[in-house]
């Protein structure tokens, strides 16, 4: 593509021949705890202007999944094209939760330095608990907010378009994560201490969740974030054209799990793991001019397909494959099946899941309560229907859904005679996909780092 198109003639002239000129430039943006809550993917009451417009100007993905339904292990497979349980980041990475990318593992950011881009970061980077340096970042800003992320990335692409190479940005906030205010003693809300619950289109209650004064109070709440979320989004998207950069950048926005309301983040149920994904590449057939794709992704699938739009060898070892063709109208076997995974979040709750495209089978490894919740409350005020009393409800060693009669996963079906043959099929397919993937949960439990750390602390 022509850098003629947007630095002029003389600026052209000058970047003829060398890398910058011949390669795309790359930015991810990236938000928390979104799903597919926005008006392009259906939702009519939430008011998100600017990625709806981005959608219609792009290729939109209206069943992309996350391998995980939690903040790090999810954006760990973003960014190296690989599981959870293989890149070693199986569940939060700050704090004292401590988990991280495995020595051996290669970021998106460091691929694409190796490759000769500048790379650089804005806002959020939770994949791993070593920072910057270990994703590959010649740059890094920090500021989680969704405006400070605006401010620091639109700088940044001021600095990056009068560079000499090609570049990568990846930028991420941290709304519509629920985020909490002083005064909330016995919950957390969504809302922080500068930000309004918004209902100018009203309230909508996905079937999963009750219809209750609660549930449409942090509804309401969610709304106002993602409309915050997309008004930055959008200052960061316009200033690509501002910069002059649009023609030459694939843009991407995606969010790493479900919303964060009970049975969707933390949980292997859809809510959980479907995904907001679109892209933009002005003037590539496929790739812009509004196309909405029905096939099946996984966030393994970013790393790969990126690459290969940038013409940079994906690595070996990669577990995700690209849907470049797929955009290109070239020949492109679709997935049959999505696997979704859960090992420690809050506590350690080892689930796994297989997906296809009429039937979900969901693995459970301990009695735990029947989902976490995310709500990070000590009194919730969101109730699910299904299980009524969740206090009192606790994992069946397997569940199976018929998503194409149950889509919500409202009616466990394991034990009923008549889905025996899915329920085996689904089975053999899973056992298969944790031994060629090397899942640690079929040798036992996994132990996460702050008891290796504790013992060590008891030995020493």
């Amino acid at each position: 593509m022509n850098r003629r198109d947007f630095l002029g003639a003389a600026a052209a002239a000058s970047l003829e021949g060398s890398a910058a000129a011949s390669r795309l430039n790359i930015v991810l943006l990236h938000c928390h705890d979104l799903g597919w809550h926005l008006g392009c993917y259906g939702v009519e009451s939430v008011s998100s202007p600017n990625l709806d417009r981005f959608a219609s100007q792009g290729a939109l993905f209206e069943r992309s999944f996350c391998t995980a339904p939690q903040c790090s292990p999810s954006r760990a497979s973003i960014f190296t094209g690989r599981y959870p349980h293989t890149n070693g980041v199986m569940g939060l990475t700050h704090a004292n939760f401590g988990w991280d990318l495995n020595s051996g593992e290669r970021h998106l950011g460091q691929i694409l330095k190796e490759a000769g881009y500048a790379t650089a970061g804005v806002g959020i980077i939770h994949e791993t608990h070593s920072g910057a340096a270990r994703c590959g970042l010649d740059d890094y800003t920090p500021g989680a907010r969704a405006q400070q992320m605006a401010d620091a990335a639109i700088a940044r692409l001021g600095q990056l378009a009068r560079g000499d190479k090609p570049f990568y940005l990846q930028a991420g906030c941290i709304e519509p994560h629920r985020l909490g205010r002083p005064d909330d003693t016995e919950y957390m809300g969504f809302l922080g201490p500068d930000l309004k619950a918004d209902t100018s289109r009203g309230v909508w209650i996905p079937p999963y969740l009750r219809d209750t004064t609660g549930t449409r109070a942090e509804l309401a709440e969610l709304q106002g974030a993602v409309r915050h979320m997309d008004a930055q989004m959008g200052r960061v998207l316009s200033s690509l054209a501002e910069l002059g950069l649009e023609s030459n950048t694939l843009a991407i926005f995606t969010t790493d799990h479900g919303i964060a309301m009970p049975r969707a983040k933390c949980s292997v149920y859809e809510p959980g793991l479907q995904t907001a994904f679109m892209l933009r590449l002005p003037g590539r057939q496929g790739w812009s001019g509004g196309v909405r794709n029905k096939a099946m992704i996984s966030n393994i699938d970013y790393l790969p397909t990126i690459l290969e739009a940038a013409g940079v060898p994906v690595p070996a070892g990669v577990q995700g494959r690209s849907f470049a063709p797929l955009l290109d109208g070239r020949s492109y076997m679709p997935r049959d099946a999505i696997f979704g995974e859960l090992t420690h979040h809050d506590y350690y709750d080892p689930r796994r899941s297989v997906r296809t495209e009429t039937h979900k089978l969901i693995v459970n490894f301990s009695s735990a309560p029947a989902f976490m919740d995310p709500s990070q409350s000590w009194r919730p005020r969101s109730d699910t229907v299904v299980p009524a009393s969740h206090a009192v409800s606790y994992h069946p060693p397997y569940e199976l859904y018929d998503l194409s009669r149950d889509p919500w996963e409202q009616r466990d079906v394991a034990g009923d005679a008549a889905y025996a043959s899915v329920l085996g099929d689904l089975r053999a397919r899973l056992r298969k996909h944790m031994e060629a993937t090397g899942d640690p949960l079929l040798n036992g439990a996994v132990s996460p780092p702050l008891h290796n750390r504790s013992v060590d602390w008891l030995r020493s």
